[in-house]
């Protein structure tokens, strides 16, 4: 009975056409990824909850569209991480290893609040863009979609941010 249930438990191994050295690379370049977009999702939602002041109705409002988007990449990126067969880091302490973007300890204002998701979302950008390459060298179109999907998404996320910040607004 016992061999019975443990040829089930075999696990099987994975064969998507790319090989386990370039699928654990590409991996961690997708850690490196989710903890940059788990900071930067921690802080958006952060100030989410905290913005103040004359322009609270509108930020309110994009940081809840940017912190939302972020927690549908996160799980997207930590299922691709496990289809191609590694473990997803899922802890603060994981990501802070990890991460490029600085964590919030304070409640910054609001112009403070759109300065650092700028710099966070182009921190993020260039985290993506250094991935880029390993993707097509292992041949993984999938990750190399992600990628490049984020990358549109926080390049229009940085505009928007850009374009709400004071020198903006006294145009």
């Amino acid at each position: 009975m016992a061999n019975k249930i443990e040829t089930h438990l075999v696990q099987h191994p994975i064969n998507i056409g790319i090989e386990e050295t370039m699928r654990k690379q590409v991996c961690q370049g997708l850690a490196k990824l989710l903890a940059d977009s788990y900071l930067l999702y921690l802080k958006t939602q952060n100030y989410h909850w905290n913005v103040t002041g004359k322009m609270f109705r509108p930020l309110h409002s994009l940081f809840e569209e940017q912190y939302l988007d972020l927690a549908e990449a996160i799980d997207t990126i930590a299922e691709r991480m496990r289809a191609l067969g590694e473990y997803a880091p899922g802890s603060l302490t994981a990501f802070s290893k990890l991460t490029s973007i600085k964590e919030e300890n304070a409640v910054p204002n609001a112009d403070e609040m759109i300065h650092n998701l700028i710099v966070g979302n182009e921190a993020l950008l260039v985290t993506a863009r250094t991935n880029i390459h390993l993707c097509d060298e292992a041949e993984d179109d999938v990750s190399l979609g992600i990628i490049v999907s984020r990358m549109e998404r926080h390049e229009k996320n940085a505009w928007m941010l850009r374009s709400m910040a004071p020198e903006a607004r006294s145009h």
